[in-house]
């Protein structure tokens, strides 16, 4: 059932799931309410009990039915799916707020979609195709972001040395300035600190735009495979 998608019973239980895995999430909002009802939290811990006794047994099922147990194991679903559940077995016996930072972890259900969801699926594909282009952009990237923190530090360091301390402190600004978003609680006050963020500023809008390209390039191509395939059948 789990493993035969096309069948009846594997569709039902991929809807029951994507279900389950939207709720869990949105069960995670309601549990951050400060003045939150004891029989509306009582009901959110059994809720979450539920969905963690649903994927263990999704988990479980999807080792013992693999070919190749340990390829699944390490594969990306497989650290999804354990990463889902992850949270919850490691606070058994243990302070809950030495391990509260776990609980991020349960975010990680929402990538659980892409196994179920078509449309996740497509951008999945997509990305995949398009990874070395990823890559490169990546490394770019942290160039440039290396490149910018470097050079604000010099041109600011001796102006504004409680707010461009070092390479590392000036990096907060050159993230910031790179992708656009400029927060303006650290900015430049020399001549050659505002001519060199306005160069920092022009890169910083083909950084924004490039990943999009890519992207969508990449969404196109597998467009037309998956309309070329259906064409063949």
């Amino acid at each position: 059932m789990i493993i035969n998608i096309n069948s009846t019973w594997g569709r039902r239980f991929d809807i029951f799931i994507q279900i389950l895995i939207l709720l869990s999430l949105i069960s995670l909002f309601f549990e951050t309410l400060p003045n939150l009802d004891s029989r509306a939290n009582q009901f959110l811990i059994y809720f979450e009990r539920f969905c963690i006794i649903v994927f263990t047994i999704e988990y479980i099922l999807r080792v013992l039915y693999a070919e190749n147990k340990l390829k699944y194991i390490y594969s990306f679903y497989g650290i999804i799916d354990l990463l889902a559940i992850f949270p919850f077995y490691i606070s058994l016996g243990a302070d809950l707020r030495s391990v509260r930072v776990f609980r991020i972890f349960r975010l990680f259900r929402i990538f659980k979609l892409v196994r179920y969801n078509s449309a996740l699926n497509h951008f999945k594909k997509a990305a995949t195709e398009a990874r070395e282009e990823i890559l490169l952009f990546l490394m770019i990237t942290a160039i440039l972001l290396y490149l910018a923190a470097t050079g604000i530090y010099f041109f600011e360091h001796e102006a504004q040395p409680e707010k461009f301390s070092s390479v590392f402190e000036s990096l907060w600004w050159a993230i910031s300035t790179l992708t656009t978003v400029g927060y303006g609680d650290v900015y430049p006050i020399t001549i050659g600190g505002k001519i060199f963020t306005f160069c920092i500023l022009i890169v910083g809008l083909g950084i924004v735009t490039i990943p999009a390209g890519i992207v969508a390039s990449a969404l196109s191509r597998t467009a037309n495979k998956k309309k070329s395939e259906k064409n063949e059948d």
